[in-house]
């Protein structure tokens, strides 16, 4: 039947099923079959017709072949791993880059506009730059430069991104805007309408990045062996907080057991670089010497030990490159090979001279392992590790394309294999005798490094909306209103509040000019005459409205509609509307049914000029709200006023 041809974990490749149709869509050759009928499968249709049933199976199998055929392309492109290494490197094993994840360029200049317009009322036009800026830096983030040049664009935009979510993306509407990411091993696309994905992959991006840094450095001098280390260091940092912080991501080479295992070869590549750094100098023919470079090589051999079994497990195995798997299991045999090498060179090279102290050698030699020791053993397992080593490189046709892979693992073994016969005598019988394992021990162990390139400050691109502790997506608020105001025997009827900006109207009379005009309690000015105050404090706001003639000046502002806003005795009503989620109105209690409006004395507040001059002391910047009870100063027809959120303000232009 053709659903028993799908093949699973190809790349572009979607079964979707539902009434009226059910369709199944390849990405390559971008062949679609489509079955009418409600929740038929599609298989149940296309035998009833012998004809039909014969052509859909041949063209499935020619489209299985192809995504085979387009599979083992990607796995040779994670394979190919001499394009990464540096160019100078002529005696170095080869080490294992992460491959980038790809996605498709994208175009938010009519989502972003649009949204601008409607959310807040502001014209999208006037940001067609910003828009510009932020879509390059995107598509510099699709092939950054493998340098740092490169980490500090990814970093830039993964740190945009948490702007743009709060600006551009609320929980209660969907924006249109579809990112598009592909899995890095097997080339599946995913595409969500949540943002999570895209710092998802960017941060997997950065991480992958770390590797071929780390893989394109010179092995050859100290400098550039640190270099690696930091590099694979960071690597594992990054991936690591993308498994803590985005569990449930969508794309298979972003799971947590994908990660582990990425986690894990990183490490293994930085302890191996730590290895080279110890025997870059040389490696003295001394005993002591020689015990450590044992139980570094055999520490190494154990990491990469970790990271085949890793890879072994199901599902990793049928989505990891097999090239990784042979590499993991060659360098395991490898290192544990030099192991026993240089522990039997310790055993049969040294002999004790007066100055040594035996104890502390044969206290040092312990440490290895519990058994007796023998050289010729430890060089017979060394020679064996080889050979395995070689017959595995042998079963890979991509490791079998590194010269330089195959040069090391055949002179490690050589040397082996000359020092065991240089030792080899007819008349003893310690052939028999099975070397023991050798304690892996480290001086330097490699850790994870969280980089700071993930915490980059920058500047928010749409900073001209507001700040974003107000000015977001979640929020809502009145279209901006204009409000006359007028001098009052030198008096506004309210004052400000300006920490945090915005400045918001507070204590303010309603019995002024500028309540009767439209003016309410907590409104946040946003323009004072042509002059933009979002980001004004109150003594800016001030020196605004200090020389207000008797004309008056023109103030826009903006009220909040936040249903989560304190109200005085304020009650919810539950509202329902066909076929839109439940809603709630804020329906003010502020009097008693019992008592008359008209005996109610209005005590008028501190005004905006009073403040300033008399009460100097009595500062109105504050990060409290008001929390007095109005309800004996208003008149019964005027609302209750509503006061914004007071949560503390975070600093919108940088993150």
């Amino acid at each position: 039947a053709p659903c028993a041809l799908l093949p699973t974990g190809a790349p572009m490749c979607s079964v979707t099923y539902g009434a009226p149709m059910c369709s199944v869509t390849y990405g390559a050759p971008m062949c679609s079959v489509t079955y009418w009928g409600p929740h038929v499968p599609p298989c149940a249709l296309a035998t009833s017709n012998n004809k039909v049933c014969d052509m859909v199976l041949l063209e499935l199998s020619y489209i299985n072949s192809n995504l085979q055929l387009l599979m083992e392309q990607l796995e040779g492109l994670n394979s190919s791993v001499e394009v990464y290494q540096n160019i100078q490197e002529t005696s170095s094993i080869p080490l294992i880059p992460l491959g980038l994840k790809e996605t498709k360029e994208m175009d938010f200049s009519v989502s972003f506009k649009d949204f601008i317009l409607e959310h807040y009322s502001e014209d999208g036009s006037s940001f067609e730059e910003e828009i510009a800026d932020l879509m390059d830096l995107r598509q510099a983030c699709r092939t950054p430069s493998r340098n740092e040049a490169g980490i500090e664009t990814l970093a830039k935009y993964f740190s945009h991104i948490p702007l743009l979510e709060s600006r551009f993306f609320s929980a209660t509407r969907q924006m249109g805007i579809f990112f598009t990411w592909y899995d890095s091993f097997t080339g599946v696309p995913v595409c969500q309408q949540n943002v999570s994905l895209e710092k998802a992959s960017i941060l997997f991006n950065i991480g992958a990045l770390y590797t071929q840094i780390g893989t394109r450095c010179n092995r050859q001098t100290g400098s550039g062996l640190q270099d690696a280390i930091t590099a694979f260091q960071k690597a594992a940092g990054v991936l690591h907080h993308l498994k803590e912080t985005f569990t449930h991501t969508p794309s298979y080479d972003m799971s947590p057991s994908m990660l582990s295992m990425l986690i894990k070869m990183m490490l293994a590549q930085a302890q191996e670089c730590l290895f080279e750094k110890i025997a870059l100098s040389g490696i003295r023919n001394e005993f002591f010497s020689l015990l450590k470079m044992a139980h570094e090589a055999a520490k190494v051999g154990d990491t990469y030990d970790q990271v085949h079994q890793s890879m072994s497990q199901t599902p990793i195995k049928d989505n990891v490159p097999f090239f990784w798997s042979t590499m993991a299991q060659v360098k395991t045999h490898h290192y544990r090979s030099l192991a026993h090498y240089f522990l039997a060179t310790a055993l049969l090279d040294h002999q004790l001279r007066p100055s040594d102290d035996e104890d502390q050698q044969e206290k040092a030699l312990s440490q290895a392992y519990d058994a007796m020791p023998d050289g010729k053993a430890h060089l017979r397992r060394a020679v064996i590790g080889h050979e395995e080593g070689l017959r595995i490189h042998s079963l890979c046709r991509h490791l079998r394309k590194l010269d330089v892979l195959q040069a090391i693992l055949q002179a490690s073994h050589n040397r082996s294999l000359a020092k065991f016969n240089d030792n080899n005598r007819e008349d003893e019988f310690t052939d028999y005798l099975e070397a023991p394992d050798i304690i892996s021990k480290t001086e330097h162990k490699a850790e994870m490094e969280t980089p700071m390139a993930t915490k980059v400050k920058v500047t928010d691109f749409f900073r001209r909306l507001g700040p974003l502790s107000v000015f977001s997506a979640k929020q809502r608020w009145t279209a901006p209103r204009t409000v006359r105001l007028r001098l009052e025997d030198r008096d506004l009827g309210f004052t400000l509040r300006g920490d945090p900006v915005p400045v918001q109207v507070t204590s303010l009379d309603p019995l002024c000019p500028a309540a009767v005009d439209g003016l309410k309690e907590g409104d946040y000015i946003v323009a004072v005459g042509d002059a933009d105050c979002k980001w004004m404090v109150v003594s800016d706001v001030m020196r605004l409205l200090k020389d207000v003639d008797e004309d008056g000046i023109d103030i826009r502002v903006v009220s909040l509609m936040d249903s989560a806003l304190p109200m005085v005795r304020s009650a919810l009503c539950a509202t329902y509307c066909g076929g839109i989620s439940k809603t709630y109105s804020m329906i003010c209690l502020a009097f008693d049914d019992d008592k008359s409006p008209k005996g109610r004395k209005v005590t008028k507040k501190g005004s905006f000029l009073s403040w300033g001059v008399k009460n100097h002391l009595k500062s109105s910047s504050t990060l409290s709200l008001p929390t007095a009870d109005y309800s004996g100063t208003l008149p019964w027809n005027k609302p209750c006023p509503t006061f914004p959120s007071s949560s503390p303000y975070n600093d919108s232009a940088l993150y």
